[in-house]
């Protein structure tokens, strides 16, 4: 195997799941374990986890390896009406909606003292004959229930490892695991993150940038209802954003915190005790909903933004933040995310994994249907989070300009809202009203 197609990443302590590979468990005189799979899915959080089982429900057989992470301080997934489709096509629904709370409206404040302020903007998911916008769900509980779906999936492998080596060629693909187990595949879902070893392998070329900002995350309870509305504070170190949550036993209020603030706020609040930063955070939005409570840890993240050059190689796919970053404005990563994932099983429907003609003109579909949605969400984020963090008078007119006249004209109203919920362009059979049927799963070798 020549350099450019090999990456070494730090070995870890296996954690096998129980379903039983193709070859005997490796110790002294055995052989190694070995798997056989037509995807393989490298990555184990939300998106990765949501791959395996798309791909399973299209009758592939599926191995999925990364670490199940469910202990991220603060952090939830505001899923919009395509996302729910998603998972309601996958029959996850049910499982996943006892954790969520819906958002029936979004409201934007302007708090940045701008000699240019706009009144406050509020838009209603009935103006577009939606019931809620979406539901907003902990990561943790998110990543926990596809986890175990997975494990109960006949069709799903989870192993609980790292992927130490890949291999990719013209006839297959070939994956060796930290703890020394080997998987054949013939096809690869790169759903690992930023820092993708697949797509180093593949020689895909990565644009970043970084921001002078961090954010900070944390679930909180608080005295007066959210009323399901999501509610956002333009701020000069950029949005403050409280989102709905589903309320608990003693803590029927509950909201998601994302707050951007400069890194030398960041660590002087991260360094607050628990009641002393509850009030800043209440300070902060001007007592909307009462007295507030801390209801977890903080968390916290340095903000940045990535762009890569394609998002195929050969046998192989980018999905998520292997393909794609920005900062966490209008709710867009996850469901990003899990169009990249409807595309590619529509691309791939029907194509032979056998056959390398095929599946090279199914990645050449991916990577135009996907090249519009991705570039359009980087660069929209990006102008919008530059523009409050650019302290100018005429950046502050147009921003103050853009959002009134948007808001004030019902068909361009309403169509950003679809766009925001819906994108525009042909949909992906996952997120149609109408669910495809569930194909019969392959037998496993």
């Amino acid at each position: 195997m020549s350099p450019a197609n090999r990456a070494t990443s730090r070995p870890a302590k296996a954690r096998q799941e129980q379903k039983e590979p193709t070859g005997s468990r490796s110790g002294a005189g055995q052989p190694l374990e070995q798997w056989e799979c037509d995807v393989l899915v490298a990555g184990a959080g939300s998106a990765g986890l949501s791959a395996a089982h798309a791909f399973a429900a299209q009758g592939r057989k599926v191995v999925v390896v990364g670490k199940v992470e469910t202990n991220l301080a603060g952090r939830t997934v505001a899923l919009f009406e395509g996302s729910l489709r998603f998972y309601r096509a996958l029959g996850l629904w049910p499982r996943l909606a006892g954790h969520a709370a819906p958002m029936e409206g979004i409201r934007m404040i302007d708090d940045t003292g701008s000699i240019f302020p706009t009144g406050p903007k509020e838009f209603r998911s009935r103006e577009i004959d939606l019931d809620a916008f979406g539901e907003n769900i902990e990561n943790n509980a998110l990543v926990a229930e596809l986890a175990q779906a997975a494990r109960e999936d006949p069709s799903i492998t989870l192993i609980e490892d790292l992927i130490d080596e890949f291999e990719l060629n013209l006839s297959g693909a070939r994956a060796r695991l930290a703890s020394g187990g080997r998987i054949e595949t013939k096809f690869i879902v790169a759903g690992e993150g930023r820092n993708s070893q697949a797509r180093q392998i593949a020689g895909i070329t990565v644009t970043t940038w970084s921001y002078p900002q961090i954010a900070l995350t944390a679930l909180l309870a608080h005295d007066k209802p959210h009323h399901q509305i999501s509610t956002e504070w333009h701020k000069r170190s950029g949005p403050f954003t409280f989102v709905p949550l589903r309320g608990r036993e003693g803590e029927p209020c509950r909201s998601s915190l994302v707050w951007l603030v400069s890194p030398r706020d960041a660590r002087r609040l991260q360094a607050l005790p628990p009641e002393e930063l509850a009030a800043e955070i209440e300070d902060e939005s001007h007592g909307l909903l009462g007295a507030i409570r801390l209801d977890g840890p903080l968390g916290a993240f340095p903000m940045g933004a990535m762009k890569t050059s394609r998002v195929t190689g050969m046998r192989m796919a980018l999905i998520g933040e292997s393909a794609h970053l920005f900062p966490p404005i209008g709710a867009q990563g996850l469901n990003l995310t899990l169009r990249d994932i409807a595309n590619l099983v529509d691309c791939l429907d029907g194509v032979d994994l056998d056959e390398p003609e095929e599946i090279s003109r199914a990645l050449e579909r991916y990577e135009r249907q996907r090249a519009r949605d991705i570039g359009l969400r980087v660069r929209g984020i990006d102008i919008l989070n530059r523009s409050l963090l650019i302290h100018a008078l005429p950046v502050d007119f147009a921003r103050a300009f853009a959002l009134n006249f948007f808001s004030a004209i019902g068909p361009l109203r309403r169509a950003l809202m679809r766009e925001g919920v819906t994108p525009h362009g042909p949909t992906p059979k996952l997120m149609r009203a109408r669910p495809p049927a569930r194909r019969p799963s392959a037998t496993r070798s």
